[in-house]
């Protein structure tokens, strides 16, 4: 980290300790935290999963309950089951392998290896993530109906108000393409370990970050609201492969194959308001003062057993999911993948998250629109290009008129 970040670092830090009693007020957020924990580990043993589960059915009809609403903005995820047909989610599994096979994507893989750094600062290697955005599938899931409707829903959870008008269209988004992920059954290599995406030391340094967390930083996190989308769109990250310029509202994927526990696949710590423990570890006095538990520009922020111990104790796997089905979860929120994969089919997903529209998204849109018709990567991502020359990549013809909107075309 050079010097510059250290001094912005050294900084914020001290202009942040000096709104409060920061170890009175860690004490607080760890005893809340603590009993979270517990909670959640208390209903993942009574009932299978802390993390909410409903059906697309009840979104289509609009007849999810309160309770349910409820739960997910208190755990910061849900599993929508069957947004798409099981027969539908396995022909693109098929389709996106005949891709990779065809377009001989492995080969290639190793002559652009190490261009992807974003996950280095994570204990485990780099999950078995294709740098694919275009295949047909890819475009077919983002483009969908049902995939528009489950994101209305989900921006629906927020709190848009702003002071000068809403934050985001909550009706609306950009598509933010991302890749693909297929583990083979077996592997114990490629998982990650846990961290939060969409910031990192900016969290403490970014004006916009510290409007968003002004409750934990002025000292009363309990008044802190996750679901407040004020200043969301206006934080500005450290430009760097992989690093989203984007606003998500929910990170999520589409599973295209049946996984569950043990079979290689997503981990989280389901507390939507866990970010405010976080904030505050880094201010403690055992942290020096040039750095932040860790926090590193352009990287992943990592959720380390050194530091966050306490939030750790509450990783538990999702629930078993079948093709079709999608998870969501919040952009704060701590969250891995799988060490070992120990079942018998591989465990594969398209990565679509939530990102509706605000000026911010609409800006990078343009610039991935022309990315799409080049068959270039995301424009967030290491610049890999493989499908420049793909044969069967998807084009302007396979966009549905709701895909160019998404699309900015």
């Amino acid at each position: 980290m050079d010097e510059t970040i250290r001094h912005f670092i050294v900084k914020a830090k001290a202009e942040l300790r000096g709104r409060q009693d920061v170890v009175a007020a860690f004490a607080k957020v760890r005893e809340g935290m603590r009993r979270e924990v517990a909670a959640l580990l208390d209903e993942e043993a009574r009932t299978g999963s802390a993390v909410p589960q409903i059906d697309f059915a009840a979104v289509q009809a609009g007849r999810v309950a309160s309770q349910d609403r409820d739960r997910i903005r208190r755990r910061g995820a849900v599993v929508i089951r069957g947004v798409f047909p099981r027969a539908r989610a396995e022909a693109w599994n098929a389709e996106i392998g005949s891709y990779i096979a065809e377009n001989r994507y492995l080969e290639k893989a190793q002559e652009k290896s190490g261009m992807d750094k974003y996950f280095d600062g994570l204990d485990a290697a780099r999950p078995q993530i294709f740098g694919l955005y275009w295949s047909k599938p890819q475009i077919m899931a983002r483009q969908a109906p049902e995939m528009a409707e489950t994101k209305r829903f989900l921006n629906g959870l927020w709190d848009v108000r702003g002071p000068t008008g809403q934050e985001f269209d909550p009706d609306n988004d950009f598509t933010y393409a991302d890749r693909t992920r297929r583990r083979r059954p077996g592997d114990s290599k490629l998982g990650l370990s846990p961290h939060m995406d969409a910031g990192s030391y900016e969290r403490w340094v970014d004006p916009a970050f510290q409007k968003i967390y002004e409750a934990v930083f002025g000292g009363d996190w309990t008044a802190y609201d996750p679901w407040k989308a004020t200043y969301r769109t206006q934080t500005r990250e450290y430009a760097s492969p992989a690093v989203c310029s984007m606003f998500r509202s929910f990170q999520g994927w589409t599973a295209l194959t049946s996984q569950g526990p043990n079979d290689g696949t997503l981990q989280l710590v389901p507390i939507s308001s866990a970010i405010a423990y976080m904030l505050l570890r880094a201010l403690q006095p055992d942290v020096p003062d040039d750095e932040l538990c860790g926090a590193l520009p352009g990287r992943a922020l990592c959720a380390d057993p050194t530091w966050h111990e306490d939030l750790l104790d509450g990783l538990v796997s999702i629930p078993r999911v079948e093709p079709g089905d999608t998870v969501w979860w919040h952009p704060d929120m701590i969250h891995a993948v799988e060490d070992v994969h120990n079942g018998n089919h591989e465990s594969n997903v398209i990565y679509i998250g939530a990102s509706p529209r605000c000026p911010k998204n609409e800006a990078y849109a343009r610039k991935q629109a022309a990315a799409f018709l080049a068959g270039e990567s995301a424009p967030d991502f290491a610049p890999e290009n493989y499908e420049v020359d793909f044969k069967g990549r998807a084009t302007l013809d396979d966009l549905t008129d709701l895909g160019k909107a998404q699309m900015a075309l």
